[in-house]
């Protein structure tokens, strides 16, 4: 996967002039305090989100109980994908985990410079299949390994933002409860 995030860098930094004037014409800086929400669950998901700074969440309802389903940091895309894609209700809440700084492009606008920049069909196209592999690799993951590897896998990857984020939306990220965190992390000194 990390090749592919390398092809993704790849074509960011070598958009052209026109192309790269186009994109920053329709895209947005927005910045969200701690606790503030960029897409709430039942609302349509009209824009992406590119993290420039700070550290959010997704996640949704069942019975009452948030479930929190990915962890969005610094050079992520928030988008809530299926809602976004079908430009219907999203199931998913976006949440700012800390104060954050985001670039949002709104879905139609860049559907409208794509067919004049090629560029972004070809970014917008990596990007997807980068979604996509992570998500398998997540399903693959959540399925595969013990909690504990996950959560080690978690901290390797992440180690300073990680220590941000509450340990309730870590243990429901990894599908454990609170307790057994705790068990986890008494055994893994951080």
């Amino acid at each position: 996967m990390k090749e592919h995030f390398l092809k993704i860098n790849a074509i960011i930094l070598q958009l052209e002039g026109e192309t790269l004037a186009a994109l920053e014409d329709v895209a947005k800086v927005k910045t969200y305090k701690k606790g503030d929400f960029l897409l709430y669950q039942g609302e349509v998901c009209r824009y992406s989100f590119w993290i420039e700074s700070g550290i959010a969440r997704k996640f949704y309802l069942n019975e009452g109980k948030e479930l929190t389903t990915e962890f969005l940091f610094e050079n992520d895309l928030a988008v809530a994908f299926s809602s976004y894609v079908t430009q219907e209700p999203s199931m998913e809440f976006i949440q700012a985990m800390t104060d954050v700084s985001v670039s949002s492009i709104d879905k139609c606008a860049f559907q409208r410079i794509k067919t004049n920049f090629p560029q972004l069909i070809e970014l917008d196209l990596l990007m997807t299949e980068y979604y996509t592999m992570w998500l398998e690799k997540r399903l693959f993951d959540f399925h595969t390994l013990d909690a504990s590897t996950r959560y080690a896998q978690l901290l390797r990857d992440q180690p300073n933002m990680i220590k941000q984020i509450p340990l309730t939306y870590i243990s429901s990220y990894l599908g454990i409860s609170l307790e057994t965190l705790s068990r986890i992390r008494a055994k893994i000194k951080v």
